[in-house]
């Protein structure tokens, strides 16, 4: 499985990983939505379960994808300060378009 995080997203993501009381957390990506030939998208973090693939990025940032979840393969996480600030989860390889997060 891929994920690509761009620099804003791995700023916002390492200082929650750099948060209290989030030892043995990572960043997982996970679909809260399906319909039909797309997906939607959130970011938390949360604890490896069995079904988790470790995905390393570039960024220096291991995120958890649930490898039972074809949908989550190749998801690109986006952080934005304009038009408003948010994450923005994506997955081009699927023909999905972005969807904005707000955390």
């Amino acid at each position: 499985m891929k994920c690509k995080i761009n620099r804003n997203a791995a700023k916002v993501l390492k200082q929650w990983l750099n948060s209290d009381g989030v030892e043995g957390k990572m960043v997982r990506v996970y679909v809260t939505e399906h319909h039909g030939n797309h997906a939607h998208y959130d970011v938390m973090l949360d604890e490896p379960t069995e079904h988790d693939e470790i995905v390393h990025t570039d960024k220096d940032i291991d995120v958890l994808l649930d490898s039972r979840d074809d949908f989550l393969d190749g998801v690109w996480v986006q952080y934005f300060y304009i038009p408003e600030e948010g994450f923005v989860i994506s997955n081009s390889s699927k023909g999905h378009p972005p969807h904005h997060l707000h955390h």
